[in-house]
């Protein structure tokens, strides 16, 4: 998936166009300059295109502000690893030093870039833009980021020159991806070297050795599949150097990118809050899940201690609690391969595709039994089921009226359908329409 980064100086409404985009007020939009320092992600679809945005703190340099060289580098992280740059402008101020500082370094960078005029919020600001060919970056787009005016224009140039993708991606696309992340040092590139019998990746006892997210074609003991080992996701307050940043990102993007995630969890420390913030973004790409537990061989044991572990992490991880676990120690290459066909069968259920018929013969009697409780004496009427045509389980419920259907109904109708089907360690999207 293509990434677009938003860069610009302080205050010039960088947070309030990409809440706009990305359809939810994400990023805290404030009068007070340089309030964005950590960089936010969010998607954004246009016209059936989808790509991912992430807002920056704004580019300043000799300023007092302690964070200062800190943002510069996450800017310039942000500018190298994107697919294409939005650099924002502000109408009434002109053409700063910064502007032009900004300009000379994406100029140098080769990125596509498109510079959006901001705060054009009437016809006689338009003539004020006019300066900004000056920069040297092609035509200026004039927009209101705060109204909204201007931004489908935007968004048609930013979709039109986004680069489409490669081909050789289109011919792997039929093999499963499966990606390894998790938090630094809990042995993903040990797990890719032990499924691989190579030492394909660097592993030292150092948190984050690898950088970088590396892929494999694998086809062994019946599996084929891309292998995607990713650079450890951190907390930010950790996230020191340059290369971090790079790490957290590509991570990010490599569950974007795959189908099914083995999520590493360290056996000693436990789900941690770290885990849980993969786990979420695992979850909010809708990808399937696998768990894996590594280290186990350094937990006391005695004879409930798997269950009670597995019990702990579904209670963390509910109510999507669905999902395969496994307990492994790569060192000792202990159930490695329970990992691989837990993988393999959590991405069948992802892809299944379940007939109409086959829905409607098994959830219409289940509805019939249990039907939507009635709200201001309207009563529900659930006709007819599918399955959407989309890459993760999808499926829609039409009814005569959707809206007055609550999520504990929506949690019923999911669990029947996990009751009848196979869906483990997949997401399931409910969705009801108007018949």
């Amino acid at each position: 998936m293509n990434l677009v980064a938003i860069v610009g100086r302080p205050n010039g409404g960088k947070s309030t166009l990409f809440n706009r985009l990305v359809g939810m007020r994400q990023a805290i939009v404030d009068e007070n300059a340089g309030v964005t320092r950590d960089r936010h992600y969010g998607k954004c679809e246009w016209c059936g295109n989808e790509f991912s945005v992430v807002d920056t703190g704004g580019f300043t340099t000799n300023s007092d502000d302690v964070f200062e060289s800190e943002i510069r580098k996450q800017v310039m992280i942000a500018i190298e690893e994107s697919d294409l740059v939005l650099f924002m402008v502000e109408v009434a101020t002109g053409i700063t030093d910064f502007d032009s500082e900004i300009a000379d370094i994406l100029r140098r960078s080769r990125k596509p870039v498109v510079l959006a005029v901001n705060k054009v919020d009437s016809g006689d600001k338009m003539y004020g833009s006019y300066e900004f060919h000056g920069l040297g970056l092609g035509e200026p787009w004039t927009i209101s980021a705060a109204t909204g005016s201007g931004t489908g224009d935007l968004l048609d140039e930013i979709v039109a020159r986004l680069p489409k993708d490669s081909v050789i991606n289109e011919e792997e696309h039929h093999l499963p991806h499966i990606a390894i992340v998790g938090k630094p040092n809990v042995g993903k590139s040990s797990m890719t070297n032990a499924l691989l019998g190579e030492d394909r990746n660097i592993v030292t006892p150092v948190a984050g050795t690898t950088r970088d997210s590396i892929s494999t074609y694998y086809n062994k003991f019946g599996h084929e599949f891309i292998l995607v080992d990713t650079a450890g996701v951190r907390k930010k307050a950790k996230v020191t150097e340059d290369l971090e940043f790079y790490s957290v990102l590509r991570s990010i993007r490599a569950i974007e990118n795959s189908d099914v995630c083995i999520l590493m969890v360290d056996a000693e420390s436990g789900v941690e809050a770290q885990d849980m913030a993969i786990f979420n973004i695992i979850q909010r790409n809708r990808k399937g899940c696998v768990i894996v537990v590594n280290k186990w061989d350094t937990v006391e044991k005695s004879n409930n201690t798997m269950k009670e572990y597995t019990e702990f992490i579904k209670r963390r991880i509910a109510p999507f609690n669905d999902i395969p676990i496994i307990f492994t120690s790569v060192i000792n290459k202990q159930r490695i391969l329970d990992v691989l066909n837990a993988a393999t069968t959590v991405y069948n259920n992802y892809s299944q595709r379940i007939p109409t018929s086959k829905l409607n013969e098994v959830i219409l009697p289940e509805i019939e039994n249990y039907p939507p409780p009635a709200l201001k004496g309207k009563y529900i009427k659930i006709k007819y089921i599918t399955q959407l045509p989309t890459a993760s389980p999808s499926i829609a419920f039409f009814c005569n009226l959707p809206q007055y259907v609550r999520e504990p109904y929506k949690r019923f109708l999911e669990n029947k359908l996990r009751e009848h089907f196979t869906f483990t360690g997949c997401p399931l999207q409910i969705y009801l329409r108007q018949k």
